[in-house]
């Protein structure tokens, strides 16, 4: 099995459907050591690359630059306000 997990984010076009749940394969056949899981594991095995594929795809919707812009109007309202509440004790 591969060791390289095929990084899906900062690429165009962005990642389909079919790439996030090939990732997700493999990264459970990682995690598990299984390459084929056996009768009684299929459906845990199944559910398992299924969740993370829902999850992966979910996350990757959101934007980083919005996530991170948010951050940054988070933290810069906090600093302004702040800076008037350390004015208004100065006075």
């Amino acid at each position: 099995m591969c060791r390289n997990i095929k990084t899906l984010h900062h690429f165009e076009p962005p990642a389909t459907e079919e790439e996030v749940r090939a990732s997700a394969l493999q990264y459970v056949r990682k995690l598990t050591g299984m390459n084929s899981p056996s009768q009684v594991n299929q459906k845990a095995f199944n559910a398992a690359v299924e969740d993370i594929t829902a999850l992966t795809l979910s996350y990757s919707t959101r934007s980083r630059f919005t996530v991170r812009r948010g951050r940054v109007r988070s933290r810069s309202s906090r600093r302004l306000s702040g800076a008037e509440s350390a004015k208004s004790r100065c006075v």
